[in-house]
């Protein structure tokens, strides 16, 4: 099994591999040529969101952005990412629709071993994140390997999303956690 499948599959894999170094190098080229190309020239950065996440979309993505691989995002229709976004997309992300970000908002699927060793080794695990309709997510929010965000939720600014949170409420706090029904 190569490193990408192991990666794709949740298994602990190695970041470092050849394979993975040169997608992450393509994607992070992309997201240069987006973070340097005129918030003006709409055209030119819907065509580079375009290929860097691998589909036609009508995101809306601001500089600066980041992320590892690009092609495991998957955007529905409306999305909209605000400045200093990152998403580390070893295992999928995927948005529903109208899907808004704050600022400095950090989606990570990316994992470590708890052992010193094995993370000194290299060892990294993904798990997939998935964020259905109508979810907005406040400044600064850092979404965690693993969680499902239900339609219909907003997340409050500097919230740690570390487990799932479900539809139609208002969730926040270190870990976040739902505070109000939305009607």
């Amino acid at each position: 099994m190569t490193e990408k499948e192991k990666m794709l599959t949740g298994e602990i894999y190695q970041a470092f591999d050849k394979q993975l170094v040169a997608e992450r190098d393509r994607a992070k080229a992309i997201c240069f040529q987006l973070n340097q190309t005129c918030p003006t020239q709409r055209e030119n950065r819907q065509l580079l969101i375009n290929t860097l996440l691998d589909q036609e979309s009508d995101a809306w993505i601001e500089s600066p952005f980041n992320c590892d691989y690009g092609y495991n995002i998957t955007v529905g229709k409306g999305f909209y990412a605000n400045h200093g976004c990152t998403i580390l997309d070893g295992a999928p992300v995927t948005f529903g629709d109208n899907c808004l970000l704050a600022p400095s908002v950090v989606i990570a699927t990316a994992g470590h071993p708890l052992d010193s060793v094995e993370r000194a080794k290299g060892d990294e695990y993904a798990k997939a994140i998935t964020v259905g309709n109508d979810v907005w997510l406040g400044a600064n929010v850092t979404v965690c390997p693993g969680v499902t965000i239900g339609d219909n939720v907003v997340v409050g600014a500097g919230s740690v999303v570390t487990k799932d949170l479900p539809a139609n409420t208002v969730c926040v706090g270190a870990p976040a956690k739902p505070v109000r029904v939305i009607d």
